[in-house]
């Protein structure tokens, strides 16, 4: 197998474990070297055939630079903010990673924000301080209504984690979930519509949002979806933050219209940490990490090189997206 000249483009924000396992895993493998953001943006693209693009971030001048690139790779699920028909009009073939990837990481990011809701605790932090036994009295996730909005990966494995605590589990998808998928985690229900969608909204205690972004997703949840939540139920967002009207959101969180939130994912990122819905001790927040994990990492290279190992040998490219998006 030949070895194709492949340039890293890292993710500005990202751990330095990204970088380093790239390099671990194609660096023997491939000619393979890592953009440097100092230095002149044309040279570090010659002859170029891959470009590994960490998070999706790719400028125009990148791309233009890139004139012997065949094959442009996204280390990203989502690719709402990557300029693809650009990339369409340079012609290069396109990949992503799918929601298989990172499905885990995100869905005990998920889990994990239900449960801090549920145990109330930011105010069990203040009894430690202050050195206080026996309280406060906190709650259960068992019994308890999650509606998760988007089924594939991260969806699917958030509701078999869900089950395991004895939870009710209500999903929400456009496409048709394979029947074997339906059998083996059992769902409580299953929708397609808009409709299901506001009229599972009242049943629920959490609801937990694991949709790509696009034109027909954006502010899925407004103000008045919200307003049909009971003000006992909490809000989970680990997918994109354009996936709800944060304006509406942080006006029910500050209102008591909505028990309390868990949010990894905002709009714009990186957001304002010190907005006042931020502040409240029934809002967990963190810097979109529910997906920056060492497994996902791995994983995510791992269908990289394969890819680039394939472009070398002539094979089918998997995971492409310039003839057709993720839905």
């Amino acid at each position: 197998m030949r070895k194709v000249k492949t340039l890293y483009v890292p993710e500005l924000y990202c751990d330095p474990f990204w970088q380093e396992d790239i390099i671990e895993q194609a660096g023997e493998r491939h000619d393979l070297s890592v953009y440097d953001a100092s230095k002149p943006v044309a040279p570090q693209f010659d002859g170029v055939e891959v470009v590994v693009d960490s998070g999706g971030r790719g400028t125009r001048e990148m791309m233009d630079a890139a004139g012997d690139c065949k094959l442009w790779q996204i280390v990203s699920n989502g690719v709402d903010h990557c300029d693809i028909e650009y990339m369409r009009r340079k012609g290069f073939m396109m990949t992503y990673c799918p929601g298989a990837h990172s499905g885990t990481a995100l869905a005990e990011c998920a889990m994990m924000f239900m449960l801090l809701l549920a145990r109330t605790f930011n105010e069990c932090q203040e009894y430690f301080q202050d050195r206080k036994l026996y309280a406060p009295m906190v709650g259960d996730v068992a019994g308890k209504t999650v509606l998760i909005v988007g089924f594939g990966a991260s969806g699917q494995a958030l509701a078999r984690r869900a089950k395991a605590f004895d939870m009710r589990v209500l999903g929400i998808d456009v496409r048709r979930i394979g029947q074997e998928i339906i059998d083996d985690i059992g769902p409580d229900f299953m929708g397609t519509t808009d409709d299901d969608l506001d009229r599972l909204l009242p049943e629920c205690d959490y609801l937990s949002l694991h949709l790509h972004l696009h034109e027909k997703t954006r502010h899925i949840i407004d103000a008045r979806r919200l307003g049909l939540m009971k003000r006992t139920a909490c809000f989970v967002n680990v997918a994109r933050g354009g996936l709800v009207d944060e304006k509406a959101l942080h006006d029910a969180l500050l209102n008591g219209r909505l028990a309390g939130a868990g949010i990894d994912v905002h709009d714009p990122e990186p957001t304002d940490p010190n907005l006042p819905a931020y502040q409240l001790p029934n809002v967990y927040v963190s810097p979109h990490v529910a997906g920056e994990t060492c497994g996902t990492a791995v994983k995510r290279h791992a269908s990289m090189v394969e890819n680039i190992d394939r472009f070398a040998e002539g094979r089918e490219i998997l995971n492409r997206i310039d003839e057709q998006l993720p839905v």
